[in-house]
């Protein structure tokens, strides 16, 4: 007999392959039924600003305001402060342009008088007219640190004015031990659910942050709906970012298979591309195999849904 089903959808996500995922599912899903719960691991201050480049991917993202040819930023962004800075000799290195620069200003005042970044986070969205509730994994901060051959380094100091060239050892989260999860974020998972999917984001850089919260994986556990993950890796490379860089730096196999295993305590389905469709049988879990590159609205359309009927197949 088919179980009771709710129409509620939580996606774990980083970044730009994460937001994909999230613009597929808020197509798909009933307008007001998906949470995106987003890590903040990347969040860092910049120029007197707090920067949070997942959350801001998924609010321009999901309001069709994204830059269409980088995936991050705004479309139709004009760059005259990045110039005026850099006649000024100021650091350039993260670009911040026009009309972004408005969000991390305004953000930046909101938390300074005792705002929290969840609430914040929700009155942009509402602003935005966005069906979706997005939510940072936490209100408290959180820092992604990677160990590498070139030292320690701060996360955005790694990915993005070093482009991710040097060698990945290890990486930690700074204020793990006592950051905690943010409300709505526990509210969400303690609701009947229909799926829970975790987004082909990095699973080391930008999903285990979120997992790293502590009682995290077990509200992820305890709702009871189907965990579900999306791949990043096709035929042996990674969708976007440094994926496959980071797996082969830390020993392990550019394989969907590395990936499964990495969440093989947590994951009740994968969702594989056709490419690697070879594999299915390898994995322990029940499958659904689709082309999982999402280059179109419509790619993330059929993602999305193949997910979800994965999750309907695991929860009968």
């Amino acid at each position: 007999m088919t179980k009771t089903m709710s129409n509620k959808v939580v996606c774990l996500s980083g970044g730009v392959g994460g937001a994909k995922l999230l613009l597929g599912l808020q197509h798909v899903v009933t307008p007001g039924a998906l949470t995106a719960v987003v890590n903040t691991g990347d969040d860092f201050d910049h120029l007197g600003l707090r920067i949070c480049p997942d959350l801001d991917t998924a609010l321009y993202t999901l309001s069709g305001m994204a830059n269409p040819e980088l995936g991050w930023g705004r479309r139709d962004e004009t760059w005259h402060f990045m110039q005026t800075l850099t006649d000024l000799g100021g650091e350039t290195w993260f670009r911040l342009g026009d009309r972004d620069l408005a969000l991390h200003i305004q953000r930046t005042q909101h938390l300074k008088d005792g705002q929290t970044l969840e609430a914040f986070t929700r009155g942009v969205a509402e602003r935005l007219h966005l069906p979706t509730t997005i939510l940072p994994m936490t209100n408290d901060a959180l820092r992604t640190r990677v160990v590498t051959d070139a030292g320690e380094l701060d996360f955005q100091h790694y990915f993005v004015r070093l482009r991710c060239e040097p060698k990945l050892q290890a990486y930690r989260f700074d204020g793990v031990e006592t950051a905690r999860i943010a409300p709505a974020v526990s509210a969400a998972l303690q609701q009947k659910l229909r799926a829970i999917l975790i987004a082909p984001s990095n699973p080391y850089l930008s999903i285990d942050p979120i997992l790293a919260l502590s009682g995290m994986r077990e509200l992820l556990r305890e709702n009871g709906a189907p965990i579900i993950a999306v791949t990043p890796i096709i035929g042996g490379n990674a969708v976007k970012g440094p994926t496959a860089k980071i797996l082969s730096e830390l020993g392990k196999e550019i394989s969907p298979l590395a990936i499964a295993a990495h969440y093989r305590d947590l994951i009740d389905g994968y969702v594989l591309d056709e490419k690697d469709s070879h594999l299915a049988d390898l994995m322990n879990v029940p499958v659904a195999i689709t082309n999982t590159l999402m280059q179109t609205l419509s790619d993330r359309e059929r993602v999305a849904a193949v997910a979800l009927q994965l999750a309907d197949r695991v929860n009968c």
